[in-house]
């Protein structure tokens, strides 16, 4: 009997102890106490896509996705900007760092060239008396020719007038004339075989035959058999191939950076493999206005004849290193529309976007003029989702000007979609606002104390003012409900309904049977915004 007691005795302390304490678990729990160290309840939830849209419970986003816990920050208040990542999701991101460096940029300029003929090297052929071409010994361009073959003989009634004058000249014995009828054949390019010959024989040739100057190929051959030429006519040009330019073009931007003796390494598509090496002869002084590049020449020599004139090519041109500056990663920059950024590693999981100034970009680092300082660390990878969480905190907008072109506050026309009294919240249905460059839609903004909630009510119709928070968030801070007003200045009588004060059209309030408010006729439903 008495053991009976004690076990019934123990059964009723277990059964108290346990009601006891689930009483103080429960507790707990609705103060925000948790029985497990390390977890917290959370402050309130928010849409992924949309930090303004807050809920008191989770659920989904407008965009149906699932809403994600805030927590209440403990310890010192983090730096704007900055972001909180978990050594996990830094592994599972594949988050890599690099040492903000201080050194000389290296830089190479990669543009195309076109071979081309030496123009030193080039010689054009001209008559200097008219005549026919008896003879044509070079028949096609691109035919090899060597010094003193012959090109082509001509007939010229003025050369054989020459060689008369010189035979005049023999005949007389006059020193005088016979040196100045000497010089006068060899003006006409008479060859000086042919001018001595004619001593000998004492007889005019009717035809003179004109020989190549130097060795090389016929390039524009624009003369045939029979043809009558005059003075001045390009009948042909020799160039050399054992010696060739390569005229590359550069870029307007490109151009202060490339100087004379750069090397230069050239490679062509039909010759995979092979490397020509050169240096910057000349750098042309003026732009082609259409391409907006400039021309720099480099030479070649070509022994074995692989270049020829009209390929194209693509050059390399190793620029001479620059002053001393920081250089990081040229992966590590995140360039947007009107900012550089990069991505600065805290240490302890911190990170943050900071703005740079960027100067010369490299093909593996950029030098950066301001924003670093040497021995930084900043991220080379996954940056750009770093990037995206941090700036909806960041303080870029201390930077610049921007922000103080724009107003903080607005007033626009909408209707009310939901309300959330608990948690001052409200989902509006707005009209388009020029001043921000919005389209017309449905935002969540969180509510300033100073508005009466209880005045709010779903699909009311009203004109709230909207303002941007240094934070960069936006909250409706005053209401304007069609009709209040004015019915707590005047009641709705019928001697008002017919009178109309102040500037502006008349606005006769009607009731709204869905809201129980006054609302005016053509003012909201036309997306008119109030902006007395």
């Amino acid at each position: 009997m008495k053991a009976f007691s004690k076990i019934l005795m123990g059964a009723i302390i277990g059964v108290l102890v346990g009601a006891g304490g689930s009483w103080l678990l429960g507790h707990l729990k609705e103060d925000g106490i948790n029985a497990t160290d390390g977890e917290r309840e959370p402050l309130y939830w928010v849409a992924p896509m949309d930090p303004n849209y807050r809920r008191d419970k989770p659920g989904k986003s407008p965009m149906n996705m699932d809403l994600i816990p805030v927590y209440e920050e403990k310890g010192e208040e983090s730096e704007a900007g900055t972001v909180l990542i978990s050594p996990d999701v830094v592994n599972n991101f594949g988050v890599r760092t690099a040492t903000v460096e201080s050194g000389h940029l290296h830089l190479e300029v990669k543009t195309v060239g076109y071979v081309q003929y030496d123009e030193n090297r080039l010689v054009h052929m001209h008559p200097r008396v008219d005549g026919w071409i008896e003879k044509l010994y070079v028949k096609a361009a691109g035919d090899r020719i060597e010094k003193g073959e012959p090109l082509y003989a001509l007939y010229s009634p003025t050369l054989v007038n020459a060689q008369e004058e010189l035979l005049l000249a023999l005949k007389r014995d006059n020193p005088v004339l016979i040196r100045a009828a000497a010089e006068r054949l060899s003006a006409l390019q008479v060859p000086a075989s042919d001018v001595e010959k004619l001593r000998q024989t004492r007889r005019v040739s009717q035809t003179i035959t004109i020989t190549a100057p130097q060795s090389g190929v016929i390039d524009n051959l624009g003369v045939r058999e029979g043809m009558f030429i005059k003075p001045g006519m390009r009948l042909m040009a020799i160039g050399q191939l054992e010696h060739l330019w390569v005229i590359g073009e550069v870029f307007e931007r490109q151009v202060s950076l490339v100087r004379v003796d750069d090397k230069v390494r050239m490679r062509l598509d039909y010759l995979p493999g092979r490397e020509w090496l050169g240096q910057v002869d000349y750098v042309y002084p003026s732009l082609n206005e259409n391409t907006r590049t400039a021309q720099i020449r480099v030479h070649f020599d070509n022994p074995d004849g692989f270049l020829k004139p009209g390929m194209f090519a693509q050059i390399v041109i190793d620029t001479q290193p620059g002053p001393e500056t920081l250089l990081i990663p040229r992966e590590a920059l995140i360039r947007t529309g009107s900012q550089m950024r990069v991505v600065l590693a805290l240490g302890g999981g911190k990170f943050k976007s900071i703005a740079v100034r960027a100067g010369r970009v490299g093909e593996r680092q950029v030098e950066i003029l301001s924003g670093l300082n040497e021995g930084e660390r900043i991220v080379t990878s996954a940056q750009f989702l770093i990037d995206s969480e941090s700036s909806k905190t960041s303080d870029f907008k201390r930077m610049s000007h921007a922000e103080d072109e724009t107003s903080l506050s607005v007033w626009v026309a909408a209707r009310i979609a939901s309300l959330t009294p608990n948690q001052r919240m409200v989902a509006l249905e707005h009209e388009a606002i020029p001043d921000w460059q919005w389209p017309a839609m449905t935002m969540n903004f969180a509510v300033d104390e100073s508005v009466d909630m209880g005045e709010l009510s779903p699909d009311m119709r009203l004109h709230v003012q909207v303002t941007r928070g240094s934070d960069g968030n936006y909250r409706l801070t005053q209401v304007r409900i069609p009709g209040t007003e004015e019915a707590r200045e005047r009641p709705p009588t019928e001697e008002n309904h017919s009178q109309h004060t102040g500037p502006g059209p008349e606005i006769t309030p009607t009731p709204d049977h869905s809201t129980g408010q006054g609302m005016e006729q053509g003012s909201p439903d036309e997306g008119e915004s109030d902006h007395d």
